[in-house]
């Protein structure tokens, strides 16, 4: 049986007609840069999230930078997050030329551990970013006691999270901006990259909109050093009709989620995402921990893969100890609630058509594999 980590043609072919319609009439309108498909889609992310602007840009990655830069963070700033976590939530922030100070993770949500984060805000804080990690939202009460008793700004980083709840809210309303992406594996994804700033503050939505447009407020009169990146019309089209099935698909989701939980909670060794309490998760993605010893994660994975499933790995190498990263002087054991889930994390297959037959075979392969270690 084959078992796709996602399955995009699956889910194309559920909305087939929908998509075509929109696609046709974009393509017959000859407006395809910003326009009435792209404002029309804003208008409607804001409404479902509950802030004042969203503002379409080139990608998650470009959300990420332009909201930091919007936010006027610079040279000598620092911006405190997490070492587990895509690497775009680090390098937009190096980018900027600000410095990421990094924090461990709760090894069960492992997502930035809030009651570490305190002693690692200075003089030169500017900003705390936390990663809503695989659709789980980050523990954000203390989170925004802290911006609050600091003076400090609260960038959510939601491009795994769209839909999540914290506490009542969705994702993405907390913070002073928060950040999407549209990537087609996301649970709102695009054919092709794409990605969204949300704000309720006019002066962060207004520079994000003329960095995006290459500095511009008007055409050709250039007030900042900007940008080309414009969510272009065609996937403005695409997420709109995808948008109106967001909440059934993340129920869907949700409902796939149980079914690996009734299963995986009963076998030795593997542990389950913690949810913070009173959050919603939107399970992008549906990740276990392998910790039984002698089960290795990677062999495992290659089992999976030769009985047809697809997994993967978010993620293989904590930021801290990237290439890239060096400048900012960590090392190997600075974060190791971070570093052993580098080496025990496994993302198992999750979307909406994921059928309960998928979900058996896919236990049924990974008990076999343990027991056939065990022998």
């Amino acid at each position: 049986m084959k078992v796709p980590l996602v399955d995009l043609q699956a889910q194309y072919l559920t909305i087939k007609d929908e998509i075509d319609r929109a696609v046709a009439a974009t393509i017959n309108s000859g407006q395809f840069i910003l326009g009435p498909e792209v404002k029309a889609f804003e208008e409607e992310m804001a409404a479902y999230l509950g802030v004042r602007y969203a503002v379409g840009v080139a990608s998650g990655t470009d959300a990420l930078h332009l909201a930091l830069l919007s936010c006027e963070i610079g040279p000598g700033d620092e911006v405190i997050t997490t070492p587990f976590t895509f690497i775009a939530t680090v390098d937009t922030i190096m980018q900027c030329g600000a410095v990421p100070v990094l924090v461990d993770i709760d090894p069960e949500t492992y997502n930035i551990d809030a009651v570490k984060i305190e002693s690692k805000i200075t003089k030169k804080t500017k900003a705390i970013l936390p990663v809503h990690l695989y659709g789980q939202p980050a523990d954000l009460e203390p989170i925004t006691e802290l911006v609050k008793k600091h003076g400090l700004l609260l960038i959510e980083d939601c491009a795994q999270a769209l839909g999540a709840e914290y506490k009542g809210k969705k994702v993405g309303s907390i913070g002073d901006a928060a950040c999407l992406s549209f990537f087609p594996s996301k649970a709102l994804g695009a054919y092709g990259d794409g990605g969204m700033v949300v704000t309720d503050n006019p002066e962060i939505a207004g520079k994000v909109d003329m960095l995006r447009r290459h500095g511009a407020r008007v055409a050709y009169y250039h007030s900042l050093l900007g940008f080309n990146s414009r969510l272009d019309a065609l996937q403005a089209a695409v997420l709109r009709v995808k948008h109106k099935h967001l909440d059934e698909w993340n129920e869907l989701r949700c409902q796939k989620a149980q079914l690996y939980k009734q299963q995986l909670e009963k076998i030795e060794g593997i542990t389950l995402q913690k949810s913070v309490n009173e959050s919603l998760h939107s399970y992008n993605y549906y990740t276990i921990r392998i910790e039984k010893p002698g089960i290795d994660r990677n062999a495992m994975r290659k089992h999976l893969e030769a009985k047809g499933i697809s997994t993967a790995v978010y993620y293989p190498l904590s930021l801290h100890l990237q290439e890239v990263c060096k400048p900012l002087g960590y090392k190997a054991g600075d974060f190791p609630h971070s570093e052993l889930a580098q080496e025990q994390v496994l993302s198992l297959p999750m979307y909406p058509e994921l059928s309960k037959i998928q979900i058996d075979y896919v236990i049924e392969i990974i008990k076999g594999n343990i027991a056939e270690v065990q022998e």
